[in-house]
């Protein structure tokens, strides 16, 4: 569990520091400059990547609660919602003008969806921590931004195109899950 805790930890802490101290951000950049910046803060995402997924693999989970929705399509909703989330947040569309955060809302409804199905302790820590991550996120990114300027609107066209997309990108991870990350999204 170590391992895991300490890639979330890392992961929390790289992705903070812009939103929650950009002076931080800011005197680093000033004093390394802009591609050595962003090249320590790939180095970090790489380093608590390898972190989780092996401390994923080496902690022996231990079960705290009964998972409330196990089998129910309740937690597959909220993974279709966050895929549909995550791919708004890159592609042209209008649910842009009804989330200020599509990203990290996506990653609220992937936790959720997770913690929900997942009552074990590497569960709690994964999905959890980055639950707690993107809430605190939208917290510092308003915080620091201030007022939310939505976006202007787009043709209904590129709505159908996010979806389209969402739902492709849905259907790989229900069909590739179990081989992926060797558990069905779909209990037997």
């Amino acid at each position: 569990m170590p391992l895991l805790l300490a890639g979330v930890v890392l992961w929390i802490c790289a992705h903070l520091l812009p939103a929650a101290l950009p002076g931080v951000r800011a005197n680093l950049v000033a004093r390394f400059g802009e591609v050595p910046y962003k090249g320590l803060f790939a180095l970090d995402i790489i380093i608590a990547l390898a972190l989780i997924v092996f401390g994923w693999k080496a902690a022996t989970p231990t079960p705290l609660y009964a998972p409330p929705l196990y089998g129910s399509p309740i937690p597959s909703v909220l993974l279709l919602a966050s895929i549909l989330l995550m791919v708004a947040s890159t592609l042209p569309n209008n649910l842009k003008r009804l989330v200020r955060h599509p990203q990290m809302a996506a990653v609220i409804f992937w936790s959720a969806g997770h913690l929900l199905t997942n009552g074990d302790s590497r569960s709690i820590v994964l999905f959890g921590g980055f639950a707690v991550w993107a809430l605190l996120e939208i917290i510092f990114i308003n915080k620091r931004d201030g007022e939310w300027q939505k976006p202007a609107s787009v043709p209904l066209l590129s709505d159908a195109i996010t979806a389209a997309v969402a739902i492709a990108v849905f259907a790989a991870l229900v069909y590739f899950h179990a081989s992926l990350f060797g558990v069905s999204p779909i209990p037997a």
